[in-house]
């Protein structure tokens, strides 16, 4: 059995991935960044979604010897070109402060009518082996964005955007629901085809 490592040290992330692993029927042993506390965490230096992926994927590669997997996500809201983008934990200054990225993202909007406030989660996930070999697949979750928050589950811009085809947020939806539907968890099943062809 091959062990894969995942560039997190968030359980849910792991548990996300082994579930989609077992689903696929895929045997391979996965664990995450805390399997190996020697390991620095890596300097998001990239400028999109994907070079972010493959810098951490490549960095965990080289320092374990195993294949490694690592994702980078974000919200890229239309009217804004993209962004936050690769900024979505860092928008209004400091990293991780959920609230204040969420009101600075509401007040830039405010003026912007409903019909244009199309936006998407993205995710990029990269597998990379020690001998340099490289993949990487993306996920999105389409929808539009609230003008208040809504709900309490999920982190980040989940307490405004609302998905395709949905009249809740993504706050609002149960963490099955939207594991279903996320953008990390359609660039995760990507991954599987990858995954089975490069490791069998």
């Amino acid at each position: 059995m091959t062990r894969l490592i995942l560039a997190t040290r968030n359980p849910g992330k792991i548990t996300e991935l082994r579930a989609i692993l077992a689903e696929a029927g895929l045997p391979h042993e996965l664990v995450g960044t805390d399997a190996y506390p020697d390991v620095a965490d890596v300097k998001e230096t990239g400028v999109t979604f994907a070079e972010n992926a493959l810098l951490k994927a490549h960095s965990l590669a080289r320092a374990t010897g195993l294949p490694a997997v690592a994702d980078d996500s974000g919200l890229c809201v239309d009217v804004l070109g993209g962004a936050p983008g690769i900024f979505s934990a860092r928008w209004a200054g400091r990293h991780g402060d959920d609230e204040a990225n969420l009101r600075l993202l509401l007040a830039q909007l405010a003026d912007i009518a409903d019909e244009h406030r199309a936006a998407h989660f993205a995710c990029a996930a990269a597998l990379a082996l020690p001998d340099g070999t490289e993949r990487v697949v993306e996920g999105r979750l389409p929808g539009v964005l609230r003008r208040e928050p809504a709900g309490t589950g999920g982190f980040g811009y989940d307490p405004i955007l609302q998905p395709e085809g949905e009249s809740r947020t993504c706050a609002e939806l149960t963490p099955e629901e939207k594991n279903a539907i996320s953008h990390r968890g359609k660039a995760f099943r990507a991954l599987v085809p990858v995954i089975r062809e490069l490791l069998g």
